[in-house]
């Protein structure tokens, strides 16, 4: 009985499970991912919609004049504690730029991401083609990964 008694106490401590979908993540060469993430957030998309703008600030001189390109997804959270509902995906058309970090707003349930505009191809035939996934993780270090995949599929 002895030797098991530790075996049951090693065995009731809590275990800190990997987030769901982590077979997705790439190689954490950085060591930035070794903690347990604060939130996940991950949603199935089941919707999405496509807006192209024009928008025009006339208070300002010269007149700027830019077009936004923004995806709306829809979908249903999946993993427990998850909140999100909707993402918005904007779309950057300055080759070079530094983009905007991942946000999630629990206010409305909420992630905005931002790509380059040379992504937008690959995620409209991805949105068109596959069932997408969209996942958000933080990290206690302030580490923010974000992520659209397909789940596991077979080749052809």
């Amino acid at each position: 009985m002895r030797a098991i008694l530790p075996l049951l106490l090693v065995l009731s401590l809590p275990v800190s499970a990997a987030p769901l979908h982590s077979q997705f993540l790439p190689p954490d060469d950085q060591s930035l991912r070794q903690e347990t993430p604060e939130a996940q957030q991950l949603l199935q998309v089941t919707d999405y919609s496509v807006v192209v703008g024009n928008q025009r600030q006339s208070n300002q001189q010269p007149i700027p004049i830019t077009a936004p390109l923004i995806v709306r997804l829809k979908g249903k959270p999946l993993n427990k504690g998850a909140s999100i509902s909707r993402v918005l995906i904007n779309f950057d058309g300055e080759a070079g730029k530094s983009l905007k970090k991942p946000a999630f707003d629990s206010k409305t349930r909420t992630l905005t991401l931002n790509y380059p505009v040379a992504q937008y191809r690959i995620i409209l035939d991805l949105l068109r083609n596959d069932t997408l996934y969209v996942q958000f993780l933080s990290y206690p270090n302030g580490h923010i990964w974000a992520d659209l995949h397909t789940g596991t599929l077979r080749a052809r």
